[in-house]
């Protein structure tokens, strides 16, 4: 299936998809792009980023209790943090690629929670 969906994945597919994991301003924009031109693959990639976007606000909020324990809430804080930029990157390498792989953990959940977002 990722194979076929490579092969017809357009440009402006790709780019949307693209778009959606520079930054929430970034996000806006692809989201604003693929109103007018609707695609699985940017639809997927903006409800990944979305999803990302919700986990890293709850993660600050969990790093701002954990900021108050001293080294071992320090390093749970800076370990999140790493996660959600690995999980980042492994959205991006996702998009620019032209496939649709769900991120580890959360890229299910995230699709099926919001599933009828961006289609």
């Amino acid at each position: 299936m990722e194979e076929q969906i490579n092969q017809t994945a357009s440009g402006e597919d790709k780019t949307i998809a693209i778009v959606s994991y520079m930054t929430l301003i970034g996000w806006i924009i692809a989201l604003v792009m693929h109103g007018s031109n609707k695609t699985k693959l940017g639809g997927f990639h903006l409800r990944q980023m979305l999803g990302l976007i919700i986990v890293a606000v709850a993660i600050s909020i969990v790093n701002f209790i954990l900021a108050f324990i001293p080294f071992l809430g320090w390093l749970i804080s800076l370990l999140l943090v790493i996660g959600m930029v690995i999980f980042w990157i492994m959205g991006l390498i996702s998009a620019v690629n032209g496939e649709m792989k769900p991120l580890p953990l959360i890229g299910e959940p995230i699709q099926k929670i919001l599933k009828d977002f961006a289609n």
